[in-house]
């Protein structure tokens, strides 16, 4: 069993990483239905919750149904950030995440996400102002370093653990790397073999596999696996794992039928949380994720992709899963250099 201040995680939790405009309700809640122990909002500026702006407050949703769950916040001031947390609070999440990853430009070159990795001091100035601020526990996603000259991840680790922190994330590449090159999990396993380090210790990073995850969580001896990219358009991934972990045995992909329902389910939950317009619109972007592997697919794609009524839609899915009943997909590697816009740390 991992804890999490007092949340109670399985022995080896499966995390779904928070990734912008990806990681919302709708999302989140297909990737618990099929396993995912831990899931996280979007990141939520700081700035954006104190001028109370719609969008941020909007990410600020989250349902009994996909407990436990946790809000991540991100911001460069420490007055800021403690009061997104007080903020925060009220919503009463499981936990509360700050994020010191993201390394996209809008974000990084502000001072805030995986800019803040610049500076060591800083990082726990703001961290301690949230843990502070707030009666929930507290937990930071972040990466190895700024860049290669400043893999600092050590240091930060026992820092932010002695200012209160209750866990840590940490992506296997520095902010100047993106998402480039192979994710370096040997740092990871310093920081959780470090003596001083008593916190839960999450690897993240290139995990697209069943056998990945064994391989790592053997290798490195990681309390936990964060799984952000390939979890888009692949929900089943968490269920995979989870089954292979504790036989060893390879679960079939998913079948059509399984493939629309998650489509469906998906689509109506956007549409309730998002209305109509908007959540038919976002969710266009998924259709080619979910029908992946099937041969002539591309005509219904283009259809899906149009259509502006619900019922419309779920109509053209119907379609699909009858016209490919029976049809076998293999489980063909998930392809993550096709996801880098999104902020999944």
């Amino acid at each position: 069993m991992i804890t999490i201040g007092n949340i109670q995680l399985p022995g080896f939790p499966l995390l779904l990483a928070p990734m912008e405009d990806v990681s919302d309700p709708p999302f989140r809640a297909v990737c618990k239905e099929n396993g995912a122990d831990l899931m996280y909002t979007e990141f939520i500026s700081s700035e954006g919750l104190i001028r109370d702006a719609i969008k941020s407050r909007k990410k600020l949703d989250i349902f009994d149904y996909e407990k436990p769950v946790g809000i991540q916040i991100f911001g460069g001031d420490e007055d800021s950030l403690a009061m997104a947390a007080k903020i925060v609070d009220v919503t009463n999440p499981d936990l509360l995440d700050i994020n010191f990853g993201c390394p996209v430009k809008k974000v990084a070159c502000k001072g805030a996400g995986a800019g803040v990795l610049k500076d060591i001091d800083l990082m726990v100035r703001l961290t301690d102002a949230v843990v502070r601020s707030t009666s929930l526990p507290v937990t930071v996603k972040t990466r190895l370093g700024w860049d290669e000259n400043t893999k600092n991840i050590e240091e930060v680790a026992e820092r932010l653990q002695d200012v209160g922190i209750k866990a840590l994330a940490i992506h296997g590449r520095t902010r100047s790397q993106m998402y480039k090159g192979e994710a370096d999990w040997s740092l990871i396993a310093k920081v959780k073999n470090n003596p001083r380090i008593n916190i839960p210790i999450f690897g993240n990073g290139d995990i697209d596999s069943p056998q990945k995850t064994l391989e790592y969580k053997n290798r490195y001896g990681v309390d936990g696996i964060m799984i952000g990219r390939a979890a888009i358009g692949y929900p089943w991934i968490f269920r995979e794992i989870q089954h292979y972990l504790k036989t060893g045995d390879l679960l079939p992909a998913p079948t059509v039928e399984e493939r629309i329902a998650v489509s469906k389910n998906h689509l109506r939950k956007s549409v309730e949380w998002k209305g109509a317009v908007v959540g038919i619109n976002e969710m266009r972007r998924h259709y080619s994720n979910y029908l992946k592997g099937l041969p002539g697919i591309k005509e219904f794609r283009n259809r899906l992709v149009v259509l502006k009524e619900l019922e419309e839609v779920e109509a053209v899915l119907d379609e699909v899963q009858q016209y490919y009943q029976g049809f076998e997909i293999d489980r063909s590697p998930i392809v993550l250099e096709n996801y880098h816009e999104h902020c999944a740390i």
